[in-house]
């Protein structure tokens, strides 16, 4: 795989199949993953911290993904155990066929829970 895009798409499909093989072979020794609740982890705290959530992973969709200035851009819709659905944005960087970093951006709920042209009121 030389594309990161392709890379990134790869890693996610290990995580929805559990294949932990699969996710260490396409992520690198000096990788960092960033989210809003982890700062820079390293590989293996990604492992041991993020890892364990794939058990409740059921799939993902890709809506739209780009690559440009050597990263992957990609937003999915991905569904847990439960029913729960949610949108996420996440960006990739590759080198010699592995990921060297994630920055996950979380976005909403699917449905989203504003009604259309309204928003969630945190007020209160």
């Amino acid at each position: 795989m030389d594309s990161t895009l392709q890379i990134a798409k790869a890693c996610l499909q290990a995580y929805a199949d559990k294949d932990r093989a699969a996710a260490e072979r396409l992520v690198a020794a000096d990788f960092t993953f960033t989210s809003p609740l982890d700062n820079g982890l390293d590989r293996a705290t990604y492992f041991a911290r993020c890892w364990p959530n794939s058990a409740r992973m059921e799939g993902f969709e890709a809506v739209h993904g780009c690559e440009a200035d050597g990263r992957a851009f990609l937003i999915y819709e991905a569904w847990v155990t439960g029913g729960k659905r949610f949108r996420n944005c996440e960006v990739y960087t590759a080198r010699d066929g592995q990921l060297t970093s994630v920055e996950v951006y979380f976005g909403w709920d699917v449905p989203h829970k504003a009604k259309a042209g309204g928003w969630v009121d945190q007020a209160g």
